[in-house]
């Protein structure tokens, strides 16, 4: 597990939904980019692929917010 991400919460790709559009926003660690997608992993490890138009200088090792398989903007800081 990730233990960075894992100080973002719970949610996690495949276990987490909101009742109008079964996502939420997720935070995921970049894996790598490729173009206009990127690889990216949950806390428990599940990757998927995910575009990257709202945020398309991400970076291997930033930590982004996905919903619906698109990030949507980075992960800044930890609420507390």
């Amino acid at each position: 597990m990730d233990r960075e991400l894992a100080r973002y919460g719970e949610r996690r790709l495949r276990e987490d939904g909101c009742a109008t559009c079964g996502d939420v926003a997720v935070p995921v660690r970049v894996i790598a980019v490729s173009g206009r997608e990127a690889t990216v992993e949950d806390r428990a490890g599940v990757r998927i692929s995910v575009a990257i138009d709202f945020v398309p200088d991400a970076k291997a090792g930033e930590i982004l917010l996905v919903h619906m398989g698109v990030a949507i903007g980075r992960a800044l800081e930890v609420a507390l």
